[in-house]
């Protein structure tokens, strides 16, 4: 690690101990794999620590409703490092940021003046497959506003009032409107300059959602190993702006990545698992250049097997500041989180 970033986990590590911390929460040396990651500062300007990837998991979904443009816009103005999303098909071949196979009531209603045909999430007769991702075309997608809180117990700083620059756009975006959204925030006057570098610089995480038993949820043909149209699709989207130096691709089905590795080997893959044991070095020699557990799943060994093996380390979803603590001090390469004001505020922060 850099020097300060050392310093900063050796005051972690000091900080619980006193606190009665066990040994698994040790400084480790973190991976020297490139990446698009910058030092992170707080809205105020505040240093935190250096080469630390902060993920505004769905933009800051703990804040806004999930990858909508004002959860973005949020994310950017905090400070974060990187954008985290998900990414679906819809019927007619367009890549959108959202997370869920269907349209969910506890996430999104219909406007009032949708066209005819347009499936409710809140008709109780409407068939789940009707509501699919995959069975809607654009048009009918733009009839959705996501701005609903899906659990005020989970989310209860979640609000839903328009932001500055996205107002109250909480539609279902494409891939290509957000990375033009990220482009309109570096050039808004009404930004600060860091806010505005920030935007300028951001990486995007972006996570293809296939699920090899569920082929109907991107429904596109994927054979399993050759590139389908979603992820040609995804890289046109990419290099259509010149961004594959600041984007990752993340995925649970790790077929969708090595079949984009096949294609460009120049963008940078995330394997997601939840499970623990994982082929770190198989990951790696297949094209992954970052391994993203579950939180639950990381301790010193697997973060010392992982980077050994060239990979960066990045848990989701750490909300928690006693879990972001743990994990820094553990070495982790960044922390994908619901949160990311609450990161910076412990960064800003630091113990002792």
């Amino acid at each position: 690690p850099t020097g300060s970033r050392l310093r900063w986990i050796v005051a972690l590590v000091l900080t619980l101990g006193a606190c009665g911390g066990d040994d698994s929460a040790q400084p480790r040396a973190t991976s020297t794999s490139a990446g698009p990651v910058a030092t992170t500062t707080t809205t105020s300007g505040t240093a935190s620590i250096p080469d630390l990837d902060i993920q505004g998991h769905r933009g800051a979904r703990g804040l806004k409703p999930e990858n909508t443009l004002p959860a973005f816009e949020a994310a950017l103005d905090l400070g974060v490092s990187t954008l985290e999303l998900d990414l679906h098909f819809t019927a007619d071949g367009q890549v959108v940021v959202w997370h869920d196979a269907a349209i969910d009531k506890e996430k999104c209603r219909l406007v009032p003046d949708a066209p005819a045909g347009v499936p409710d999430p809140d008709d109780v007769l409407a068939p789940e497959e009707d509501l699919l991702i995959a069975a809607l075309d654009r048009a009918q997608l733009e009839s959705y506003r996501c701005d609903r809180n899906p659990s005020t117990a989970k989310y209860p700083d979640q609000s839903n009032d328009p932001t500055p620059l996205a107002g109250d756009d909480y539609r279902i975006v494409t891939l290509g409107e957000l990375f033009d959204f990220v482009a309109q925030y570096a050039e808004a006057s009404d930004k600060t300059a860091d806010q505005r570098a920030t935007a300028a610089s951001v990486a995007f995480n972006i996570e293809t959602k296939r699920k090899p038993d569920r082929p109907e949820t991107i429904g596109d043909g994927f054979d399993g190993t050759t590139a389908g149209p979603f992820e040609f699709a995804i890289l046109q989207a990419v290099t259509a702006r010149s961004l594959t130096d600041r984007v990752v691709i993340q995925s649970f089905d790790h077929r969708s990545l090595w079949a984009i590795h096949a294609e460009n080997a120049a963008i940078r893959l995330a394997a997601l698992s939840v499970r623990q044991s994982v082929d770190h070095a198989d990951l790696a020699a297949r094209g992954a250049s970052i391994w993203s557990p579950n939180l639950d799943a990381v301790n010193r060994d697997s973060v010392d097997q992982a980077q050994t093996a060239g990979l960066e380390v990045m848990p989701w979803t750490v909300n928690d500041p006693s879990d972001m603590t743990r994990l820094i001090a553990l070495g982790v390469d960044g922390l994908i989180t619901d949160r990311p004001d609450l990161l910076l505020d412990l960064l800003g922060d630091p113990p002792g």
